[in-house]
């Protein structure tokens, strides 16, 4: 852990206003006890579907609970509960040219959970060539609702490998669509003359869980402002050095500790105008599934604002006393945040890596595809981050003070919301990508 240095002092003796002390109501030390605790070994890297978020939620649900707050209107828990239907791949037999194609050499990837072709018409045979972009390729093959052969460029073995994989754990759609088969064969076949394809699957409903908590408004109650991060990581993943744990320290334990503390703070002050809504999402690592489905569940008319939270770890590219919004031209969010924040050393910032797509890779965009003003806000440097879905996230690598001065910012910036001062415009209703 970093000292806090000579900057963080003179924010944390500008955050003396709002009429409170916010460097008392959010205290760095149990800022540090809910990150450890979230990250620990014993979570299990938190991955969807396993006993390790189980253990995340009981931990959440204990929080929020400690914290006063109550399940939303209607629900008996904090527990948001739906299924989501996990196909996994058991097996693919392919024959091009009357030869028969190693196993590992072939995949499958589709909602069907059978199918066979021989020659099929309505298969088309596409060639994934060295000089094509990979991900571009797939992603027009995901979404062509067709029936296709691709045969993958050697070059592509590493990529194919882990795609291959990935099919034989299972996955999710959210739009299943049995018509689209994409069998996905390794190596260089040309002047294809026949091939046939037999392939089984496994359909399952398996059970997911938002944890989400509320503070009813006092003069507002049927407006709702949204505090959110995702509590799921990636589990128990290839070992390094010995290491298999991807504990999701800043990714996404850093978020989730911060709408715990967030909760913590407003309780205490019980003066919030809006309704406030603390959720915890499941499963943004495999399709954000958790912020779609809780999108379901709200009138998207009636939430002014999500302040969606996602790797505070460690310090922006601008340095301490600063964090980026997602999106931040979409609506005028980000100015108001601003605002509220004037005569503190704390800055927010656009976001600086436009050609990640950051505003749809977290769980803002399942709010902002119905038109909320739902922005992420982050300080991860991840064009540099070599700890990015990796065993090295840690609690180790992360700086409390930054994180904890984030929170007290996002805190004092969102004042104005809470309070019904402000409402930030509406953003055009998107199309995910």
């Amino acid at each position: 852990m970093k000292k806090v240095t000579a900057a963080l002092a003179l924010l944390a003796v500008s955050f003396y206003s709002y009429g409170q002390d916010v460097n008392k109501l959010i205290n760095q030390n149990e800022v540090e006890q809910v990150i450890k605790t979230l990250s620990a070994d014993d979570m299990q890297g938190r991955a969807t579907f396993t006993p390790g978020i189980e253990k995340a939620a009981q931990y959440i649900e204990g929080q929020y609970k400690q914290a006063g707050l109550v399940p939303l209107t209607g629900n008996t828990s904090f527990r948001q509960n739906f299924t989501q239907t996990r196909v996994t791949a058991l097996k693919t037999l392919a024959n091009i040219n009357g030869k028969m194609i190693p196993l590992d050499s072939v995949f499958t990837s589709s909602s069907a959970t059978s199918f066979s072709w021989t020659n099929n018409s309505d298969v088309q045979i596409v060639k994934l060539s060295a000089d094509k972009n990979f991900r571009n390729e797939y992603m027009g093959y995901a979404q062509s609702g067709k029936k296709m052969l691709i045969l993958v460029d050697p070059q592509f073995t590493s990529i194919f490998q882990n795609l291959r994989n990935r099919t034989l754990k299972g996955g999710i759609n959210n739009q299943p669509n049995d018509a689209q088969q994409l069998v996905f064969v390794l190596g260089s076949h040309d002047d294809i003359k026949s091939f046939d394809v037999n392939y089984t699957g496994k359909a399952e409903k398996l059970p997911l869980f938002n944890i989400v908590g509320m503070i009813p408004g006092k003069t507002k109650p049927d407006e709702s402002v949204v505090f959110s991060g995702h509590y799921d990581h990636l589990g128990i993943i290839k070992p390094v050095k010995g290491d298999s744990i991807a504990n999701g320290a800043d990714d996404d334990a850093s978020g989730t500790t911060a709408v715990i503390t967030l909760a913590k703070y407003y309780k205490k002050l019980n003066n919030n105008a809006r309704t406030l809504i603390f959720a915890a999402f499941t499963a943004e690592e495999i399709g954000e599934f958790g912020s779609q489905y809780f999108a379901t569940t709200v009138d998207p008319d009636k939430v002014v604002a999500m302040f969606n939270i996602e790797m505070i770890g460690k310090a922006s590219k601008f340095g301490e006393n600063s964090a980026f919004i997602t999106g931040f031209e979409r609506s005028d969010f980000g100015t108001i945040l601003q605002k509220n924040l004037e005569g503190t050393a704390f800055k927010f910032y656009p976001d600086p890596y436009p050609a990640q797509n950051l505003f749809y890779r977290s769980d803002n965009a399942s709010l902002a595809a119905v038109g909320v003003p739902a922005h992420t806000i982050s300080t991860d440097q991840i064009d540099i981050d070599k700890l990015y879905h990796t065993v090295g996230d840690e609690f180790s690598t992360l700086d409390v003070a930054n994180i904890t001065s984030t929170i007290r910012a996002i805190a004092l910036s969102s004042r104005g919301i809470v309070s019904g001062a402000d409402t930030p415009k509406r953003v055009p209703k998107l199309e995910k990508k």
